[in-house]
């Protein structure tokens, strides 16, 4: 049974929400309208190559078959949802009906954070963690507004991790493969999960009655292993299997991996490249003037090219993610005894090594950083350190999403939810020996974070056209750099913070 601060956290976010039902919503409203009706009006064999609307299918199998499911109600709810020439459709009845399937499919969210709570032991800082969680501006901006399903899909990473703090390796495992079928991002943080099982849940060591000398049991390793594959491996075959079948691999492939994308998106994510690129702008206006502005990083898809600083490769940022999550495996290798917080630590660095320097990363991807981080401050009383990097990537990455909604009346509504949500959890986290967040703050770090209200008044605010004159790209490339700056800054924290202990 819920209690009544959890009815109080789930009645707060239903209003929040239908607050915003009126609110704008992107082409990704459009996109998975399409989907729903791409699943309820073809047959299996067409999901992966219907292309009459530039909107096609590119998520895995599972997420396809959610889609079909919710086809299902919409097709009851109002039929032209599903109508696969209605492109563009709208109605009132159709944003209702999608408003409504994120909030419901968000409920997962609700009942894995629950679940971390109860592991943790029903800690007030727990709670109030998983109420800060569930009620974020990332999810408020991204999946309320915006119009996504990530807190739908961050309920299953939280319920992979809540079952590897359980000690349930297998189910955890499993799990994961689950994610990984619902949406190929979570790949990045693949590696963690990978050494973590094989090192804590198939590699088997036996002592000696005395217990002082120990060894390897390869049979019971082996037979661990073969379980956990076959188990991850009959979850890919139950996605992927029917498409191999239809003789539709390269097909499938080719949509999930789009790679004629370029480096950066239109709006910078705050990542390495987000500096990279500025560094590139400002060197291009000293070098040869606003006239090689032209040239320098562009939109949406084509290859990213630079003026003045050498191009970048894809085969270049996978080699820096790999090397950048190299911290994040040696928190699994080096420290003993292997726990299951220290999976969680890996966790959030390989999601952060491949959100700084990954190929054409989102803003919206900082999320897939605060989720296991947020689970790692509500199971274990957390170090001053963390607090601190917690805090300032959580201030840095959800005012890097405000670009999102750059419509008037959005305006006053990001402003309010990203004030009290702050205000919130820099008065309400606490570290381990009790300090707020805010205190644990040095003086240089709550400058910056109070530098997010300067940089809203010259990005939100000013007017572009006298501010900036011809350089009206100069708003969001500051926003893109200075939250960079504080992503960069809690991403090296933390791997300091991880290996200092």
């Amino acid at each position: 049974m819920l209690d009544a601060d959890e009815l109080a956290v789930l009645a707060v976010g239903l209003c929040i929400k239908l607050l915003l039902w009126p609110a704008y919503h992107s082409t990704d409203f459009e996109v998975h309208r399409n989907w729903l009706a791409i699943t309820h009006t073809q047959p299996l064999a067409r999901w992966y190559v219907e292309s009459r609307s530039e909107w096609t299918l590119d998520y895995p199998p599972f997420f396809a078959w959610f889609e079909w499911a919710l086809s299902l109600a919409a097709a009851r709810w109002d039929p032209r949802i599903v109508d696969i020439d209605g492109l563009g459709y709208a109605s009132g009845s159709c944003v209702a009906f999608q408003r409504l399937s994120v909030a419901v499919s968000e409920l997962v969210l609700f009942a894995a954070l629950r679940r971390v709570v109860r592991v943790s032991g029903h800690s007030i800082q727990s709670r109030i963690v998983a109420a800060l969680t569930f009620l974020s501006p990332g999810l408020v901006f991204v999946d309320h507004i915006h119009f996504q399903y990530n807190g739908f899909l961050f309920g299953i990473l939280v319920y992979s991790l809540a079952f590897a703090l359980e000690r349930r390796n297998l189910l955890a495992g499993t799990t994961f493969a689950v994610l990984l079928c619902f949406k190929h991002i979570y790949m990045y943080i693949a590696p963690a999960y990978f050494l973590y099982l094989l090192l804590d849940y198939c590699y088997v060591v036996r002592r000696d009655p005395q217990g002082r000398k120990s060894r390897a049991d390869f049979w019971a390793s082996g037979l661990r292993l073969a379980r956990l594959g076959l188990a991850v491996t009959l979850v890919f075959a139950v996605a992927f299997g029917p498409f191999v079948v239809l003789g539709q691999t390269q097909q499938l492939v080719s949509r999930l991996f789009p790679f004629k994308r370029g480096l950066c998106h239109a709006f910078w994510a705050p990542n390495f490249w987000a500096l990279y690129a500025a560094a590139d702008r400002a060197l291009s206006i000293l070098t040869v003037g606003s006239a090689g502005l032209g040239s320098t990083t562009r939109g949406l898809v084509g290859d990213t090219s630079f003026a003045v600083l050498p191009d970048v490769t894809p085969m270049a940022t996978f080699a820096a993610t790999l090397c950048a999550q190299v911290p994040a495996l040696l928190l699994i290798l080096m420290k003993r005894p292997r726990s299951p917080l220290r999976f969680i630590e890996a966790v959030a660095l390989c999601a952060f090594a491949s959100f700084m320097f990954g190929w054409h990363v989102h803003e919206k991807a900082v999320m897939l950083i605060l989720a296991p981080l947020s689970l790692l401050v509500m199971a274990s009383p957390p170090r001053r350190r963390t607090v601190r990097m917690f805090a300032i990537l959580s201030v840095a990455g959800y005012y890097s999403l405000f670009p999102l909604l750059f419509g008037t009346q959005e305006l006053v509504v990001k402003t309010t939810v990203m004030l009290l949500w702050s205000a919130l959890c820099l008065a309400l986290l606490r570290s381990a020996d009790g300090t707020s967040a805010w205190r644990c703050l040095t003086m240089v770090e709550r400058v910056y974070v109070v530098g997010h209200v300067v940089l809203f008044c010259i990005a939100e605010i000013a007017p572009a056209a006298v501010l900036f004159g011809r350089l009206q790209f100069l708003p969001l490339a500051l926003v893109s750099v200075y939250t960079a700056l504080g992503v960069s800054y809690a991403w090296l924290g933390l791997v300091a913070d991880f290996f200092s202990y």
